[in-house]
């Protein structure tokens, strides 16, 4: 064989690997890789380290203190941005409303083809948030809290799993998906650490626990 014709066979070769990688991609569950990408482990334990640690309080909380949703692009609501940033074919109306498309759930692995059946979950809940530190803000530092779609605390899921987790933190609720256990918490602290929210010793035990294993 000559060596351009071995070279050409090398460049073939190349070509459908390349190809058959991309179909890979394409097939595979897209969710994960919408939610922006937390910090390392590394850096969620030195952040997780920095955190207040205190006892949680409730009271005067109202979901009506954190506005949602809010307009983010165009006729966009946060909804609507999330549902299209984390699913796959998702077609819109005219009014930014998920009409098909389907969406992988990190948290359990179920897979929806209704918008209907999928929430937005706020990683670090709003009533959690409260409790360790947003009772203290402006209804304004609330609303781009509720509605961050910049730090990794915005994600859709399959609706009855995000109820059942609730206003629950990482010791009481934990996704049943244990590989996505890691993202789960560098998440966690990344949202609480970038919002000077505190942890309470429960919950920075389980943290600890979880990213020493990450």
């Amino acid at each position: 064989m000559s060596k351009f014709y071995a070279r050409r066979r090398v460049s073939i070769l190349a070509t459908l690997t390349g190809l058959i990688a991309s179909a890979g991609l394409f097939n595979s569950p897209t969710a994960s890789a919408a939610l922006p990408t937390p910090v390392s482990a590394a850096t969620a334990r030195t952040y997780l380290a920095s955190l207040t640690v205190a006892t949680e309080n409730r009271t005067g909380y109202s979901r009506d203190l954190f506005p949602t949703w809010i307009t983010i692009s165009g006729t966009c609501n946060t909804r609507e941005y999330i549902l299209k940033r984390d699913g796959s074919n998702v077609t819109t109306d005219s009014a930014c409303v998920a009409t098909s498309g389907s969406w992988y759930s990190v948290y359990d692995g179920a897979t929806w083809t209704a918008a209907s059946d999928v929430d937005i979950d706020h990683l670090v809940p709003l009533a959690e948030a409260w409790d360790s530190g947003a009772s203290a803000w402006t209804t304004a530092q609330r609303q781009a809290f509720a509605n961050d779609v910049t730090r990794p605390q915005l994600l859709a899921v399959t609706d009855n799993v995000n109820q059942a987790k609730g206003d629950k933190d990482p010791a009481e609720w934990m996704p049943s998906l244990s590989s996505y256990a890691c993202t789960y918490v560098r998440a966690w602290v990344q949202v609480k650490y970038y919002y000077n929210l505190k942890v309470d010793s429960a919950e920075k035990t389980k943290l600890t626990s979880v990213l020493n294993g990450c």
